[in-house]
């Protein structure tokens, strides 16, 4: 007899929060096994089409939102990176990565792409499959 098995996801809160290995481990203390694992972002149409079961509902477009990333994560990440030049970040961006762990103009400790195009190409570079360009980091 084959064994049942189910899907057990872990929501963007749970991603933000950093709670993953502490669901997981609640997972495993229960007795269920992980078989399967990926780490996954969700856009708008993939997420839609495995919520359709709820396509008629009045909160189907709440929960796509909830369920997927930002629409600019090239210039997201970059905000977040903050100014190139740690100084100017420690004292127009503090909470920036570049001002809490940037050395000087070069030493910035973090690289973020300037366009989809570079994106693209500097994926390509580290990763031997090539992400589908759909404005994911």
């Amino acid at each position: 007899m084959e064994m049942e098995k189910t899907l057990a996801m872990v929501k963007p809160d749970g991603l933000r929060g950093n709670y993953t290995d502490r669901i997981k481990l609640a997972i495993l203390k229960s007795g269920f096994r992980i078989l399967k694992e990926r780490i996954m972002e969700l856009h708008e149409d993939r997420a839609s089409r495995f919520y359709a079961e709820h396509l008629s509902r009045s909160f189907l477009s709440s929960l796509v939102k909830y369920m997927t990333r930002n629409k600019n994560p090239i210039a997201d990440w970059r905000a977040m990176i903050g100014p190139t030049d740690a100084s100017k970040a420690k004292a127009t961006h503090p909470n920036s990565i570049t001002a809490m762990y940037g050395l000087d103009q070069r030493k910035i400790c973090v690289h973020g792409s300037d366009s989809l195009q570079s994106a693209k190409r500097e994926r390509s570079f580290f990763f031997d499959e090539e992400i589908e360009s759909n404005g994911e980091c």
